[in-house]
């Protein structure tokens, strides 16, 4: 076995970059299933989900109370 094989697939930088800018787009619109399906290029869910995980933990996005996702980060305000 090797020693990726247990490993779970890391997004690239594109992928990353893809979401965010559909999740900008579309902030406030879908649960995190439906913005998975209408993603422009299809990508694994395992992967989407990772790539979620880390723009809740870098503050950029937040999932509302309807469990639908945001898009909060402001980097005129970071600055």
């Amino acid at each position: 076995m090797s020693a990726s094989a247990g490993s779970a697939h890391s997004p690239t930088l594109d992928t990353i970059r893809m979401v965010e800018a559909f999740i900008r787009e579309h902030s406030g619109e879908y649960r995190r299933r439906a913005l998975w399906e209408r993603l422009p290029r299809e990508v694994m869910y395992q992967t989407f989900k990772t790539i979620i995980e880390y723009l809740l933990e870098s503050n950029k996005i937040a999932i509302d109370a309807h469990g639908k996702i945001c898009w909060i980060h402001d980097p005129d305000l970071v600055r």
